[in-house]
C-alpha cells in the first residue's frame, strides 16, 4: 500500500464511479480497475461495493477513507513546505460569504494581487456553515464568516464587526406591524447554514412568530430584489445593502446593538502548514479590514441612537433612516 494507492481509492470513493475518478487522474478507466483491485488483494478486503450505476463505500472502505485523505494532505503540504520561499507564490483557498466577497474582500484582493502578483486566488462562497466545514475537511485554507467558531481544530481572529440591519421594501418604513405576533411574515434568505437567517429566524421569535415563511436565494442581488419588490424582509450587514438603499430599492431598519452587533472572523485549521502566499494575505486581510472597520464605526458615532432603535420596536411615531456612505 503506497499513497499512489490511496490516491486512486480516496478519487474514486469521492466521484462514486471507476469511469469518472479516471477522468479526475487524467488516466484510462483500466488503470484504476486494476489498482483498487490490488490495494483491496493487498488488504484482504473489499473496499467498494460494485453497482451497474458506480461503486459504494464497503465499512472497510469507510474506515479507510479518512487515513487516506489525511495522507493525501500531508502529502501536499511536505510538497508545499519544501517548495516555500521568501516570495509569495502558488496558490491560495479562500472561502467567505456572499455578502463579504461583494463588499468587503474586493479591496482586500486587489492589495493582495498587487503586492504578490505570483499567488492564484481561489474564492469560494457558502454558508457560515458550509465555509467552517470545508476548512475543517482542509478544502479551503482560510475563510470569513460570523462568529463566535468554537472548534479545537480551528484558529478564529476577529477582524472586523458588521452592524445587521433588516431591510424591508422602500414602502415599509416602520417594522411596528411586521413584527407583531399575529402577521405572517416571510423571509428572503440564503440556504440553512446561513448565519444572517439564523439570526433573523431567532429574533422575529424573540417578538413572538412561530410560523416563518421562507424564501431561499443563492445570491445577494436576488435576495435584495426580492425584497425591493416588497416580498419579504432580510437581515443582512448594512455594508451589504447600503448602495441598494441609496438608490431607494430598499429601506434599511437600524436594531437595537445587541442584536445588530456580529464579529467577522478569519478562520483557519491550527495544525496545517502555512505558506508565505497564505501568511501575506492574513496580514493585508487583517490590516485592510481593520481599516474598513474603524471607518464604520466613525461614521456610526454620527448616528443618533434613540432613531435607530424607533423603527424596530415601534415605541414612537417616529420615522428613521440612518444611511453609511
Amino acid at each position: 500500500m503506497d499513497a499512489g494507492d490511496l490516491a486512486v481509492f480516496a478519487a474514486v470513493a469521492r466521484a462514486g464511479a471507476m469511469s469518472q475518478a479516471a477522468r479526475t487522474l487524467h488516466t484510462v478507466q483500466s488503470n484504476v480497475t486494476q489498482r483498487i483491485r490490488l490495494l483491496e488483494a493487498e488488504l484482504g478486503v473489499s473496499l467498494f461495493h460494485r453497482r451497474s450505476r458506480g461503486v459504494v463505500l464497503t465499512s472497510a472502505g469507510e474506515q479507510l477513507l479518512p487515513y487516506a485523505e489525511r495522507i493525501g494532505r500531508l502529502i501536499d503540504e511536505a510538497r508545499r513546505a519544501v517548495t516555500n520561499g521568501p516570495v509569495p507564490r502558488g496558490q491560495i483557498m479562500i472561502g467567505a460569504l456572499e455578502t463579504a466577497t461583494a463588499v468587503r474582500l474586493p479591496p482586500v484582493l486587489s492589495i493582495y494581487a498587487a503586492a504578490c502578483p505570483e499567488v492564484d486566488i481561489q474564492i469560494q462562497t457558502g454558508t457560515a456553515a458550509e465555509l467552517t466545514e470545508a476548512v475543517l475537511a482542509c478544502r479551503l485554507e482560510l475563510v470569513f464568516v460570523p462568529g463566535p467558531v468554537t472548534h479545537s481544530d480551528l484558529l478564529a481572529v476577529p477582524v472586523l464587526e458588521e452592524e445587521l440591519v433588516i431591510a424591508t421594501a422602500p414602502w415599509v418604513t416602520s417594522l411596528a406591524a411586521l413584527t407583531m405576533p399575529a402577521v405572517m411574515t416571510k423571509i428572503i434568505c440564503f440556504r440553512p447554514g446561513c448565519s444572517y437567517r439564523a439570526r433573523l429566524e431567532a429574533l422575529l421569535r424573540a417578538r413572538g412568530h412561530i410560523s416563518i415563511r421562507r424564501l431561499e436565494f443563492g445570491t445577494l442581488d436576488g435576495i435584495i430584489g426580492c425584497v425591493g419588490a416588497g416580498m419579504g424582509i432580510t437581515m443582512l450587514p448594512r455594508t451589504a445593502v447600503a448602495r441598494a438603499e441609496a438608490e431607494g430599492r430598499v429601506f434599511l431598519h437600524a436594531l437595537p446593538a445587541d442584536e445588530a452587533r456580529v464579529d467577522i472572523v478569519m478562520v483557519r485549521r491550527h495544525d496545517t502548514f502555512l505558506s508565505t502566499a497564505l501568511t501575506r494575505f492574513i496580514e493585508v486581510a487583517r490590516q485592510h479590514l481593520a481599516v474598513q472597520g474603524e471607518m464604520r464605526h466613525a461614521g456610526r458615532r454620527l448616528a443618533a441612537p434613540a432613531a435607530r432603535l424607533s423603527t424596530v420596536t415601534g415605541s414612537s411615531g417616529r420615522r428613521a433612516r440612518v444611511r453609511t456612505k
